[in-house]
């Protein structure tokens, strides 16, 4: 009787390429100077951000009116685009790291791009309640702080205002977790440039050098932030429900 025989794996990676090829094909992007795809996609994307200008001033001028809430409706359309925007935003994150969780090697080809879409979705989520409070300079309000207003506090019963925190601390976990997975990048980066983009890439890397004990703490923290990622998710959306 034949011992069984467990399948052998498809490459990740065709074509018989070594560590120092795929090395240089995925810094190349960083070191030459951009394509006119680029540049077009670029263009665009500032197009889009003047368009956002515009409409964030025309609503802060004429009034909080022009997204329909002086009509008798529950919500406008900026709660709708955060709620909208939130959804998008635990995605990212919580694919990310419940695939690291679960050790799947394929997570490496779509990490990156997760946790910035969540990054991402969480600062465009956070504008929408800013601009429903009708007068931004008076955010602070939202957040609890020793302050000389007297009586005047949080309502801690209030779900918007533990919305607030689990929000933030939802973005500060991404911020991290993402940022974590670029330290090593980073440092491949230090060691290919000069002058002022090595002094740059040098600051970001924290001193990087792949050392067995630097990789060691890497996956530690990797695996903490991820554990920290998917509760908060679930406690998020546990506010949201109560809206």
């Amino acid at each position: 009787m034949s011992a069984p025989v467990s399948p052998i794996r498809d490459p990740l990676i065709e074509g018989g390429k070594s560590y120092h090829q795929i090395t240089e094909d995925i810094c190349a992007p960083t070191e030459r100077v951009p394509s006119t795809a680029w540049i077009a996609a670029f263009t665009v994307a500032v197009l889009g951000l003047g368009l956002y200008v515009f409409c964030v001033t025309w609503t802060i001028f004429y009034g909080i009116g022009s997204w329909n809430l002086n009509r008798t409706i529950g919500w406008g359309w900026d709660i709708t685009n955060f709620v909208w925007w939130i959804g998008i935003g635990h995605a990212g994150t919580l694919i990310s790291a419940i695939l690291l969780l679960f050790r799947q090697k394929w997570r490496t080809g779509v990490n990156r791009a997760a946790e910035a879409m969540t990054i991402f979705a969480v600062i465009c989520a956070g504008q929408f309640p800013l601009i429903h409070m009708g007068r931004l300079w008076l955010g602070f309000f939202i957040f609890p702080y020793p302050n000389t207003r007297g009586p005047l506090w949080v309502n801690f019963n209030s779900p918007l205002l533990w919305d607030v925190f689990a929000i933030s601390t939802y973005f500060t976990v991404s911020l991290l977790f993402w940022y974590t997975g670029l330290v090593p990048d980073f440092a491949t980066l230090r060691d290919r440039a000069k002058g002022l983009r090595k002094k740059v890439y040098n600051f970001l890397s924290f001193g990087w050098t792949g050392a067995a004990k630097h990789w060691q703490r890497f996956e530690s923290l990797s695996l903490v932030l991820a554990g920290l990622s998917t509760p908060l998710v679930l406690s998020v959306h546990t506010i949201k429900s109560s809206w």
